[in-house]
């Protein structure tokens, strides 16, 4: 049976982390409300030059590598995404677990499956099974930027154009909303053309082969792809952030409950020991005034 003191400095510990649980849910809510501007504001513009792109390819006037799909994939480039910290809930579980299995299923079908890391969380745990990432680029919540985007997505057009790869695919959270994520698996490179939808109010989007273009297509194509393929690098990348601010922030929400309950219950339980202990101490004076009297 533990002592009142021994309560009481429990009482203060749970109290003090529960302090600790509601200042991080509130940095995370102002954190996620700047990210999740950010990437509402980017979907339309990433949609709409996916469509451009669209527009300029089913014209049939123009042919590029990176809107080639080879006949059969052997070489393939995962870029997973995860988070620096944890205190997240399943946030990174779910994209290591996925990966793995994404590896279990595929070891055997490619010839080649290079790793780059975006985030301590997902190296760290790979690192440990064995499995050697090409690169690791950390604190991505802090760092993100369109020029890393950009960056990475020229290395990563280089390389496909090489033939070093046949496919890049991105493993990331897709922010939903504050209490929700998608696990995605998407394939950035190359370019898949079918996923495309009109924009609202767009009935008549549909490209057409008599489609007129002012500058010429093979003059705009490098330009538009390069632009498209940073800013679909850089959506993937600020997806993550949003979900990771809003996983923790759920996480954070359900930790400040959860010591609420049990100070609840340890208030309780020291609110029966005290009350034993007085009545024990009453039982000892009636009995020591009986005894005295007699």
């Amino acid at each position: 049976m533990p002592s009142l003191r021994d309560m009481r400095s429990r009482i203060a510990s749970v109290k003090n982390t529960q302090q600790i649980t509601r200042a991080m849910k509130m940095v995370s809510a102002a954190k996620l409300r700047r990210a999740q501007e950010q990437i509402i504001n980017m979907r339309p513009y990433a949609q709409r030059i996916l469509q451009v792109v669209t527009n300029v390819a089913l014209s049939r006037l123009v042919e590029h590598p990176l809107l080639t799909s080879p006949q059969r994939t052997n070489r393939v480039l995962l870029i997973v995404i995860t988070s620096d910290r944890g205190l997240c809930g399943g946030f990174n579980n779910a994209i290591c677990r996925f990966t793995e299995k994404f590896i279990r299923d595929y070891k055997n079908t490619y010839e080649k499956m290079d790793f780059i890391f975006i985030g301590r969380k997902g190296s760290d745990y790979f690192r440990r099974r064995g499995v050697t990432a090409r690169q690791a680029i950390l604190n991505l919540a802090r760092e993100i930027s369109y020029a890393m985007a950009s960056e990475m997505a020229k290395t990563c057009m280089a390389e496909f154009i090489s033939g070093d790869y046949d496919e890049v695919r991105f493993i990331y959270n897709e922010f939903k909303s504050a209490i929700s994520q998608k696990l995605v698996s998407e394939r950035i490179l190359p370019i898949d053309l079918k996923k495309v939808t009109a924009a609202p109010g767009d009935a008549n989007a549909a490209a057409s082969p008599n489609m007129i273009f002012e500058p010429a297509p093979k003059d705009m194509i490098d330009q538009l792809l390069n632009q498209h393929f940073s800013t679909q690098v850089f959506r993937c990348m600020a997806e993550s952030v949003a979900a990771e601010h809003a996983a923790r922030m759920t996480s954070m929400e359900n930790a400040t409950k959860n010591a609420k309950e049990m100070i609840g219950k340890l208030t309780l339980t020291y609110n029966k020991l005290r009350q034993a202990s007085i009545t024990k101490e009453l039982i000892e004076i009636c009995s020591g005034a009986e005894a005295v009297s007699d």
